[in-house]
């Protein structure tokens, strides 16, 4: 539990948090709490109650689940939570106070700011609205006489430092404000700002100004990045999970907004791009994306619509979900193979027809005729895409099977014939040396190859629809007379977490499993597995997250983006 509130407290440092704050009861006396940050900051987080915040945590199922889980046992092991610990260990030299839960319930107020100033040595200003009857309670507080009392602005602050780590810990009480500092001129700085001080804030540096220019409404929790200097360093490029540092370098700054309800939770997200792009993208485009939402059926799994998607991401997408799923060579493992000590023994009675005095037979595999497909999507321009995959059982309940289908939509019909040759063109390599298994069949509504391979198209106008499950092109053809209640947009998706969580796990146990065996070796410590339990348990821990949809929208240089979490229960 230790470890939890430690990780707690270095994440709403580096993840999140923030806050307004004011001066009396008087609503048009508020004052944002940015006034008081001095500039320099990389990061800056608020809460417009972070003791509510604190508590729901505390009390949630959530939490609970993911600290027994699998997922949290891998997570302590980990070099990014051992930094914490240690980060967390120089605060408690330095302050002479664990940096545990009960001293995190004590310091939270409601309007809350903290401002990150350096990632690797955690350095930070937070400031809380909390009443000074309760900052005079606190632990920190009633030991204060262990600390230097310093000045600033006409109000005593106080500062500890562990010769050791050279570490530095401050705090201040001013007001009905409490204020806590890893560096004591970051917590000066405020105390002088608080009293009228003219010095600079983060408020008068460009990054900070272009993104709450951009931005609506302050959310429950809002934070701003400035990200020309958050991701070139080395700490955040090391420990970024999504590893999309190339995508990130193009944008200078973003501010994200979450709003919080029972039914739902809703992130707003601006990201500024350094230069604006030099064309906007076609109205005609972002309209097909946002049309295309209403083909996707009732319990899908997963769909992504683009607008304006290249010729070679359509080729891509169609080649690894419909045409040539298991193409190209397995993936180098990064994991050392386990020696297994044997009696001595140099085979088994299986091995008396192995030929040792001849290689082994190499297996070619016959690489798709490309061209052809390739040259008829460069030659079509292309206006939206629409991705849609499930997953469902067998009829044994054993094996979890997954189902794919795409359109692409083009300004014009589509050429019926000259769709079903590329498409039959690309597959015949790979399944016959004649025409066996690749002359097309009239269907209900679509056309099917007559062989072994499951493969269905159907030409609606400009509207191009392919399969690998009769059932789901049925179901999508079957919503061509809805409308969409979609807003144009460059990239719409969503996620049913409710629908698919099953049926992952089961996949996932599937996958593990021929890896069980050599970590139930005697003597050594059992691992748990990637898939069916580290991220598997993050599955079930989020699992009251019953759906999820993500939209993109572009404005000259901003970048829109709005992420929406369904609650299931």
């Amino acid at each position: 539990m230790k470890r939890i509130a430690i990780f707690l407290i270095i994440a709403s440092a580096c993840a999140g948090l923030g806050w307004t704050g004011y001066r009396g009861a008087n609503p048009a006396e508020v004052t944002p709490l940015s006034k008081f940050v001095s500039a320099g900051p990389l990061l800056y987080l608020e809460a417009k109650d972070f003791s509510a915040l604190l508590a729901d945590w505390n009390a949630s199922p959530q939490k609970k689940q993911w600290s027994e889980s699998s997922n949290f046992e891998v997570f302590s092991r980990s070099r990014l939570l051992l930094r914490l610990n240690g980060a967390g260990g120089q605060f408690a030299a330095a302050a002479g106070l664990p940096p545990d839960m009960n001293f995190l319930s004590q310091v939270a107020g409601t309007r809350s700011a903290l401002a990150l100033y350096d990632i690797g040595n955690l350095q930070f200003l937070y400031v809380t609205y909390l009443p000074s009857a309760k900052s005079m309670q606190t632990t920190l507080w009633q030991t204060r006489a262990k600390f230097e009392p310093r000045s600033a602005g006409g109000v005593n602050f106080y500062v500890r430092r562990d010769p050791e780590s050279q570490k530095e810990a401050a705090f201040a009480v001013s007001g009905d404000y409490l204020l806590l500092a890893t560096r004591e001129d970051l917590l000066a700085a405020a105390l002088q700002l608080m009293a009228g001080s003219q010095d600079r804030t983060v408020e008068s540096e460009p990054w900070w100004t272009q993104s709450i220019a951009s931005a609506g409404e302050a959310g429950d929790l809002r934070m701003v990045l400035n990200l020309a200097k958050i991701v070139p360093s080395s700490y955040f490029r090391t420990y970024w999970v999504q590893q999309n540092i190339t995508d990130l370098g193009q944008y200078s700054a973003e501010v994200s907004d979450l709003f919080r309800s029972s039914k739902q939770d809703r992130e707003e997200r601006v990201l500024i791009r350094k230069a604006a792009p030099d064309a906007a993208p076609s109205a005609d485009g972002l309209e097909a994306a946002a049309d295309l939402v209403r083909l996707v059926p009732d319990g899908t799994g997963i769909y992504e619509a683009k607008a304006h998607p290249s010729a070679d991401s359509c080729f891509d997408l169609l080649e690894t979900k419909l045409l040539a799923p298991h193409l190209g060579p397995a993936p180098a493992s990064q994991i050392a193979p386990q020696v297994q000590l044997t009696s001595g023994e140099a085979g088994a009675g299986s091995d008396l027809e192995t030929r040792i005095d001849q290689s082994p037979v190499q297996r070619s595999i016959t690489p798709p005729n490309t061209s052809g497909l390739k040259d008829f999507l460069a030659k079509t321009q292309i206006l939206a895409s629409l991705e849609v995959q499930s997953t469902e059982r067998d009829t044994a309940g054993v094996f979890v099977r997954i189902h794919s289908a795409a359109v692409l939509v083009a300004p014009s019909d589509w050429n019926e014939a000259t769709v079903q040759s590329a498409l039959a063109g690309f597959v015949r390599p790979g399944l016959t040396a004649s025409e066996l298994g690749v002359a097309w069949q009239q269907k209900s509504g679509y056309q099917e190859l007559d062989g072994l391979w499951p493969l269905v198209a159907s030409v609606r106008g400009k509207y191009l629809l392919i399969s690998d499950d009769p059932n789901l092109m049925t179901a999508m053809l079957s919503n061509f007379d809805l409308k969409s209640d979609a807003q144009p947009a460059v990239f719409i998706a969503g996620f049913n977490h409710s629908h698919e969580r099953a049926n992952f796990a089961r996949f996932a146990g599937v996958v593990d499993r021929p890896n069980r065996a050599q970590f139930n070796v005697p003597g050594m410590e059992r691992q748990p597995q990637f898939f069916s339990e580290n991220m598997a348990s993050l599955s079930s821990t989020l699992a009251a997250v019953g759906a999820e949809r993500v939209t993109v929208r572009t404005d000259g240089a901003k970048v829109l983006q709005t992420v929406t979490y369904e609650w299931s229960q």
